[in-house]
């Protein structure tokens, strides 16, 4: 295995307090932590710095930062109930969105060959004016926007399989045919968002609907005869992956059949794309030892 794939983990995702029963909550990065110990997972480690202003209003408004970065210091209630935000929220969301940037450097230094990052909040679903589905920025669409205008990246593929479609970063790039946006997700489900029919600018938007109960001869088949030959097609030069794993068999929040090793193996399927230059995100998987394991199972497949 290779010894150049970096992990990125900052202390300050464990202080996005969410609540009492929250299924986003710090435990989250706890388990995945626990798992990489016991596992005894080599990485390299990243350290990510906050993301700027700049950074943010690539994809999301001025309004949109300033309202969140407003709640946060209020400790104060927001629109969206499920979306949680006290005031350590405002930096560990900066450090999950600037993790991401964080990774994408190492790999395009040369630093390591690609790499995963353990940051929460997660992002796909906020949209560039409001948070939700308990992501206050989109940090994967930061990123994307960030190797587009920062390193000259010209083409970026972003692989979604999140068990909730990404409805965030899809209208960050619905319009952008240098950035394509593919989704494996359950439906019908949060956010209700996803249909085959909304195909983006010259095709580059890809929705791929999983029905009840769907496992990993299912989700394979999607990959292997739907997206990769959509991305193979598109040349990317870089891809992010939106990794979430909640359509594991054990997840409490959706209804899909996947086993830990499905994880891997959507890895390994993907692994040739964009030659290898890949940051994984964390997003959601809301069952802890299925989380700790699916990361785990999705790490050293990158590390194969």
């Amino acid at each position: 295995m290779s010894k150049r794939t970096g992990f990125c983990f900052r202390d300050e995702g464990l202080l996005h307090d969410t609540g009492k029963g929250h299924p986003e909550c710090p435990a989250r990065l706890d388990a995945i932590r626990k798992a990489f110990a016991d596992a005894k997972v080599e990485y390299v480690p990243i350290d990510a710095q906050p993301a700027t202003r700049e950074d943010l209003l690539r994809v999301h408004t001025a309004a949109h930062v300033d309202t969140i970065e407003k709640t946060c210091a209020q400790n104060a209630g927001y629109p969206d109930a499920d979306t949680i935000m006290v005031k350590a929220s405002w930096d560990a969301a900066l450090l999950a969105a600037g993790g991401a940037i964080a990774a994408c450097t190492a790999v395009l230094d040369g630093k390591v060959d690609h790499a995963f990052v353990a940051m929460r909040p997660p992002g796909h679903h906020a949209e560039s004016d409001r948070a939700m589905g308990f992501c206050l920025f989109n940090n994967v669409a930061v990123a994307a926007r960030w190797l587009r205008d920062v390193r000259g990246i010209c083409k970026v593929a972003i692989l979604d399989w999140d068990v909730h479609h990404g409805n965030g970063t899809q209208h960050s790039f619905y319009n952008d045919d240098t950035v394509y946006y593919a989704s494996l997700h359950q439906h019908p489900l949060y956010p209700g968002t996803g249909y085959p029919s909304e195909r983006g600018k010259n095709n580059t938007n890809l929705n791929v609907q999983m029905e009840w109960g769907f496992g990993p001869k299912e989700w394979l088949a999607a990959l292997d005869t739907q997206i990769i030959p959509e991305f193979e097609k598109f040349k990317p030069d870089f891809l992010l992956i939106s990794s979430g794993f909640d359509a594991h068999k054990m997840d409490p929040l959706a209804s899909q059949r996947l086993e830990t090793e499905t994880y891997a193996e959507m890895t390994r399927r993907v692994k040739h794309l964009a030659n290898g230059r890949i940051v994984s995100l964390l997003e959601g998987g809301y069952h802890l030892g299925a989380l700790g394991e699916s990361a785990v199972a999705h790490f050293n497949a990158l590390r194969e």
